[in-house]
């Protein structure tokens, strides 16, 4: 009995510290190259946001909230069983326009070290960018609005909204096409790698012989 207790403990309080104290998260995707690579392993801040608590949008107390630039974890309105990272570049109230791949945010030019730019030619229209119309600030015509990929906006973000863009621009599906988060949306913030190895690598035992021992530790930027 008592090694029963035990084991129901340790069960209840790793429920308890990944749904309101930290989570980790696997990258599977390219969209926040170099950020992120694929095969990193992070882990992710959810206290200080404040934790959803599970089947309602209600929220923890939180210590912190969300800052221009952060790397969050967030649970996108498009799909019910995918959690996503990218940054926040969208703060509500803001007004965010992309002229020529460069980001302006309420008139400025924004200077991004961390941005990747590998397709100067797929500056294409996409269907789903149709909800920017209903974003657009004063002044644009909504009926002549046709954004692509690199030249978009003048947008206006509304009150406990924000904006999402993933590092490796030009092949990220994010807030340009799917649409601003509300903030109980927001999991968490990204703080570390605790492990990172090369999942492409052509070689058995890639965890171990492909581990990418300088990233372990290093801090999110």
């Amino acid at each position: 009995m008592e090694w029963v207790k035990s084991i129901v403990i340790t069960l209840v309080l790793l429920v308890v510290i990944r749904t309101f104290l930290v989570q980790t998260f696997v990258i599977t995707s390219g969209s926040m190259e170099d950020t992120l690579l694929v095969g990193d392993f992070l882990m992710v801040d959810r206290v200080a946001m404040g934790t959803r608590i599970p089947g309602t949008t209600a929220r923890t107390p939180a210590y912190s909230e969300p800052r221009r630039w952060d790397v969050l974890v967030f649970d996108p309105a498009h799909e019910d069983r995918m959690k996503l990272v990218k940054r926040l570049v969208g703060m509500p109230g803001d007004t965010l326009e992309m002229r020529d791949k460069q980001l302006w945010v309420n008139g400025e030019p924004q200077s991004e070290p961390w941005v990747r730019w590998d397709d100067p030619d797929g500056d294409d229209e996409h269907p789903w960018m149709a909800w920017q119309r209903d974003h657009l600030a004063p002044g644009v015509d909504r009926s002549q609005y046709r954004p692509t990929r690199d030249n978009w906006g003048p947008l206006v973000v509304p009150a406990e909204n924000y904006f999402m863009l993933g590092d490796n621009r030009d092949f990220s599906l994010d807030s340009r096409y799917w649409g601003l988060i509300e903030r109980w949306r927001i999991e968490g913030r990204a703080l570390f790698f605790y492990f990172s190895y090369d999942r492409t690598a052509p070689t058995s035992f890639r965890f171990i012989r492909e581990a990418r021992w300088e990233r372990i530790g290093k801090r999110i930027r």
